[in-house]
């Protein structure tokens, strides 16, 4: 009796530390890249994008949860730099005071572009003008224009205005001429409600295919925009298609990045390098976003003419 009970207490003890081990070896391998959980904190101007992107990779990965905080930089930032999120969307690199909370904890970032975005600048459709020249955008900017044209941002702390402030040099905004609302949306309704007024957003806002497209775009155009002198795009007026993404002659340009400070091979890995990926590229084709690389085949580019 005695040996009996020492077997099944032997037993018991094997199945309890197998299970044990089972459980601390489903820990190790339950993030993997290609499964598991991570974060993004994803600027607003991309919900869009990176929305249709997570959706693809869910159902390549079914086993893959990707969430998402959206918001604006101001919004979005402090999470990053304060490590309580350490996955990032953002249309610029960081700058050296953002990544303090890494280096300090000798923690690698990673970067990786995976697509080319279009700031379109858009117009009533009654308005006479459909061209603009990054030089009158940039006076608006400052507050010397003369044309009485006046510019339309989403809210004041987004990467599009962000983008606007640094390029025309400027510190602070002007006391007339530039305006801000809270979103895209917001912008291109007020464009299609008044006249005299050019709202500045993203590319891909543009596109009719998508889900919750904007009703007002069926009010609005979208401006031709001529870089300034002995600059690529000079010699004409483009608009904002795809393909002058690609090669460069729309002047209102920026890369769109991921940045993964995970410090690990796992999910958020995985899915940075999936961006980059064949797939990954073609949804961002589908986009309306110029991407990252072209592969060796022809695709049939969007040409937003609106």
């Amino acid at each position: 009796m005695r040996i009996v009970s020492s077997f099944i207490f032997v037993l018991l003890f094997a199945s309890a530390f197998l299970s044990c081990n089972r459980n601390a070896n489903e820990n190790t391998t339950g993030e993997k890249r290609t499964s598991g959980k991570t974060t993004i904190l994803v600027d607003e101007t991309y919900a869009r994008i990176l929305d249709d992107q997570i959706e693809v990779f869910k159902s390549d990965y079914p086993e893959a949860t990707v969430n998402t905080i959206v918001g604006n930089e101001n919004e979005i930032l402090p999470k990053f730099k304060s490590g309580e999120v350490k996955m990032l969307v953002i249309s610029r690199m960081l700058k050296p005071e953002e990544e303090r909370f890494y280096q300090n904890r000798q923690s690698p970032i990673y970067v990786d572009r995976f697509a080319i975005d279009g700031l379109a600048l858009i117009g009533n459709k009654n308005d006479v003008d459909s061209t603009i020249t990054v030089q009158e955008a940039y006076d608006i900017m400052r507050g010397t224009s003369k044309t009485g044209k006046k510019l339309v941002f989403d809210n004041a702390y987004s990467s599009t205005i962000r983008y606007f402030i640094d390029s025309a040099g400027i510190k602070e905004l002007p006391k007339t001429g530039v305006y801000t609302l809270k979103t895209t949306d917001d912008v291109i309704k007020y464009v299609a409600d008044n006249k005299g007024y050019i709202g500045v957003i993203g590319v891909n806002w543009l596109l009719k295919n998508v889900k919750n497209p904007s009703p007002f775009l069926k009010d609005v155009k979208t401006l031709a925009v001529k870089n300034s002198p002995n600059k690529r795009g000079s010699e004409a007026y483009y608009k904002p298609t795809q393909e002058n993404l690609i090669n460069g002659k729309y002047p209102f340009l920026r890369n769109v990045y991921i940045i993964n400070a995970e410090g690990t091979s796992g999910l958020g890995t995985g899915f940075a390098t999936w961006l980059s990926s064949p797939r990954g590229q073609l949804i961002v084709l589908k986009s309306g976003l110029g991407p990252h690389q072209v592969a060796q085949r022809e695709f049939n580019l969007k040409t937003n003419n609106k």
